[in-house]
């Protein structure tokens, strides 16, 4: 383990003996005691203390693998997009099965951080360079919540997670990433009529079930309520934003209502600023991968496959690791070039789910009033 660590507050690499001392001199400036004193004890400890999650690392690497297997399909009319890097972090019978898809996919984009972005992988987890194991992780929730981030949705947990079994969600995923400086963005996916069911409640400010939140009235899908939103055009894949509330929904016919993720989807992945390798009809990008939340399930989308089809149509695949699969079985399937499109395609036809919330990490490190502004959990709201 490094005897180095980075500080929590202005990212400084230091020495683990004088990290306490530095920390604390932050903590000194703070107004009205905001920061519990004890703080940079915790974290010193802690980075000096967590554990390295174990698991099945793929051999050659996964996103290696599956690119092999997609440049074989040799279909002139399809592109695929891919993160450059991702781990599979699968749930364990023994330790999380049931509750812990969401924790998996953390570490999921945890390995694609410390993998593939040097400035955050020198800041995330104090700079361990590898991905802590679930009570870790737990535990720096916690010192996210105690530094301020999402101050509201930690009452739900009462600041209190280690060693529990609660659901967590998008929004638990962003606070951690957010309190290392990562800009981790969240996005809403959400059938009109759900939106507008939640509007009508006065004072509705509650989470649903899907993360084992309160809840002020029956909602299916993991939306947020704590969360600050932004109501976008769908068509653009969120790019322009206005008020909520404006009364400019995009209309479209149900049956093609979550044709509105994929487009976003593809427009995320396929940003020509992002991509760093291109070969036949598979192209690597620097994009990071998503946290996919929907009611009673995460999963983490890697990519996406687009199909053209006659007359301008496109038909999309959504590329996801699933917790909930056996990394070992998933290894074995793409190495025999057998089976891998059953545990790893989604097609637009799979998406069922009136509402659907995505966390991504984008470029850069947050530091001063942005980190501050940081603290509380927006995102974008899409209605289809």
């Amino acid at each position: 383990m490094d005897s180095s660590a980075s500080c929590p507050f202005c990212h400084l690499t230091l020495p683990l003996t004088q990290l306490q001392r530095h920390a604390n001199s932050h903590l000194d400036d703070e107004d009205d005691n905001k920061i519990n004193p004890n703080l940079a004890s915790k974290i010193s400890f802690l980075v000096g203390s967590q554990i390295k999650s174990d698991f099945h690392k793929i051999n050659y690497g996964l996103v290696l693998l599956l690119r092999k297997c997609l440049e074989q399909e040799r279909d002139s009319s399809t592109t695929t997009y891919l993160s450059s890097y991702v781990d599979h972090f699968q749930s364990v019978v023994s330790e999380d099965l049931g509750w812990g898809c969401g924790w998996r996919n953390i570490q999921m984009l945890s390995s694609f951080v410390i993998s593939e972005r040097s400035d955050a992988k020198d800041v995330l987890f104090g700079g361990s360079g590898f991905v802590p194991d679930l009570p870790s992780l737990q535990r720096w929730l916690e010192i996210a919540w105690e530094r301020g981030f999402d101050v509201v949705g930690s009452a739900h947990f009462n600041q209190s997670i280690y060693g529990s079994r609660s659901w967590i969600g998008a929004t638990e995923c962003a606070a951690l990433f957010r309190s290392f400086g990562l800009r981790a963005r969240v996005v809403d996916f959400s059938d009109k009529d759900f939106e507008n069911l939640y509007l009508s409640v006065p004072n509705t400010v509650k989470r649903n079930d899907v993360t084992g939140k309160r809840k002020a009235l029956q909602v299916l899908g993991p939306m947020d309520r704590y969360l600050v939103r932004k109501n976008c055009d769908a068509n653009v894949g969120g790019e322009i934003c206005r008020d909520l509330g404006s009364g400019n929904d995009v209309e479209m016919a149900k049956s093609d209502r979550h044709q509105i993720l994929m487009d976003w989807v593809r427009n995320y992945f396929s940003d020509e600023t992002s991509m760093i390798y291109g070969h036949r009809h598979v192209i690597i990008t620097k994009k990071s991968p998503l946290y996919f939340q929907h009611d009673g399930h995460s999963r983490t989308i890697i990519g996406i496959q687009v199909k053209n089809l006659k007359k301008g149509i496109q038909q999309y695949n959504l590329l996801i690791l699933d917790p909930a699969h056996e990394t070992a079985a998933l290894e074995r399937s793409l190495k025999e070039n057998k089976g891998w499109k059953k545990l790893l395609k989604r097609g637009v036809h799979t998406l069922k789910k009136p509402q659907y919330q995505l966390c991504y990490v984008d470029t850069g490190i947050a530091t001063g009033k942005e980190l501050e502004q940081l603290k509380t959990i927006d995102s974008t709201l899409i209605t289809f």
